[in-house]
C-alpha cells in the first residue's frame, strides 16, 4: 500500500523533497500530487524547477505521480489501497479546504478521503503568526483524526544547519505516518540529570 505526498504553495519545499526521498530510500510505494502553487515555490525555494526532481523521482520503481488536475486519478477514491498521506508543505489554503470538505484539487480529494476512509493523514502546515481561523481549521482536523505535525525545530538537539532541522522534521513525519515506531536515536531526547 502507498504513502501519498501532497505538496501545496506553502514555504518549505526541502521538507517536501526530503520527505519523498526517505520514503523512497526505504522502498515504500510513494505516490506525489503538487499543486501549481508548490510548482513555483519549489523552483523559488530550491532554484530547480519541480519537473527534473520529477524526471529522478521517476526513475525509482516505487514512484507514482499525478497532476493536481486529474481527479480521476486513483488516490481519488476510497477503493484504491493507501496506507497514509501527509501534506507536506501544507498552506492555509489547503487546511480549510480540507477541514471544510472543499476538494478543488487532487491535493485535497486525496486528503479528503483519508478523512473518510479513517486512513492516517499527517498535515505539515506552514504558516506564523497563525489567526484564529487558521487555529480553528487545525482543530477542526484534530478533532477529525488528522495528526497536525507543525515543522518545529527541536533546539534541545542544538541544530547547526537548516539541513539537521530538515532531517529531525522529516523523521517525525516518518513516525506520524506510521511508518517507524520511535524517533530514531539521534533525535530522541534525553534527560542527562535522570
Amino acid at each position: 500500500m502507498s504513502v501519498i505526498v501532497g505538496i501545496t504553495g506553502a514555504s518549505g519545499s526541502v521538507l517536501a523533497m526530503n520527505t519523498v526521498d526517505e520514503l523512497l530510500r526505504r522502498n515504500v510505494a510513494t505516490t506525489v500530487v503538487c499543486s501549481n502553487s508548490a510548482r513555483l515555490v519549489w523552483e523559488d525555494e530550491l532554484g530547480v524547477p519541480f519537473n527534473e526532481t520529477l524526471v529522478e523521482w521517476q526513475e525509482n520503481p516505487n514512484f507514482n505521480f499525478y497532476s493536481a488536475n486529474d481527479m480521476r486519478a486513483p488516490i481519488a477514491s476510497g477503493t484504491h489501497p493507501t496506507k497514509a498521506m501527509v501534506v507536506v508543505p501544507a498552506s492555509m489554503n489547503t487546511i480549510a479546504s480540507i477541514a471544510h470538505g472543499i476538494t478543488s484539487h487532487l491535493v485535497h480529494r486525496a486528503a479528503d478521503v483519508c478523512l473518510k476512509e479513517r486512513r492516517r493523514l499527517v498535515l505539515v502546515p506552514r504558516e506564523t503568526p497563525l489567526n484564529s481561523t487558521h487555529l480553528e481549521n487545525m482543530l477542526t482536523l484534530s478533532r477529525m483524526g488528522a495528526v497536525i505535525l507543525p515543522p518545529e525545530p527541536a533546539f534541545y538537539l542544538k541544530p547547526q544547519s537548516v539541513d539537521d532541522i530538515v532531517r529531525f522534521i522529516v523523521s517525525r513525519i516518518i513516525v506520524a505516518l506510521d511508518l517507524d515506531e520511535a524517533l530514531p536515536e539521534e533525535f530522541r531526547y534525553e534527560d542527562k540529570e535522570s
